[in-house]
This record gives structure tokens, C-alpha cells and sequence, in this order.
């Protein structure tokens, strides 16, 4: 129970996160969010909504083992370790605030659903 409300907690994060990325990038609310120049937002547009896409996988990953139930299982820690990984990598190469949005949800989800909880 508190392992799927987790999952859908990262779901949820990261479907934010493609919003951001795919129709908030260029404006004041994703140049705030990211940290942007309205510059640099404008140039790098295209490669953020791809970004986004990629996001949006993720999310629908984790929806998707939710939706399975119980045969979800092996779905929801192989997406939760995806996001993880692209939460550390994303931590190491953009910045540590990405290991709090993304790697510690995502984290604390997969070992909630690791452990049954």
C-alpha cells in the first residue's frame, strides 16, 4: 500500500516534470524552475521537450506496473530504478537538487515496494 502510493507519488513528479519541460521551458515558470535565462530556454527548447518525452516514458512506466496490480511488481522496481539512475546522473552532471526531486522519492518508493510495504 504505502509502496504504490509512493510509485504513484514519482508518477506524479514526473509528469509534472514533462509539463515543465514540454510546455513550461520558455516561459517565467520553467525559467524559474530550471534555473534559465529566457536565452538559454529559448535556444535549448526542442531539446527539453525531448527531455520531457523521456519523462513521460518513465511516468507511464510507473502507471502502467500500478495498473497491473500485483503482477506489477517487477514492472514498478525495473521504471523505479530507471528513475533513480537518471536522478543520480542528473545529480552528478546538473545539479544535487535533482537528488532530492527525483532519486530520494524514487528510492523510497523502490524499497517500499521491495520490502511489501
Amino acid at each position: 500500500m504505502i509502496g504504490n502510493i509512493l510509485v504513484g507519488l514519482v508518477a506524479l513528479i514526473h509528469a509534472y516534470v514533462v509539463y515543465l519541460e514540454m510546455v513550461l521551458w520558455d516561459t517565467p515558470r520553467g525559467h524559474k524552475a530550471f534555473n534559465l535565462t529566457p536565452e538559454f530556454a529559448s535556444a535549448s527548447k526542442v531539446l527539453a521537450a525531448n527531455q520531457g518525452l523521456y519523462n513521460g516514458f518513465l511516468a507511464a512506466g510507473l502507471i502502467w506496473g500500478l495498473c497491473l496490480g500485483a503482477a506489477g511488481f517487477q514492472v514498478k522496481l525495473f521504471f523505479l530504478s530507471c528513475v533513480a539512475i537518471a536522478g543520480l546522473y542528473g545529480a552528478a552532471t546538473v545539479g544535487r537538487k535533482i537528488l532530492f526531486i527525483q532519486t530520494v522519492p524514487a528510492a523510497a518508493a523502490l524499497i517500499a515496494v521491495w520490502l511489501g510495504w
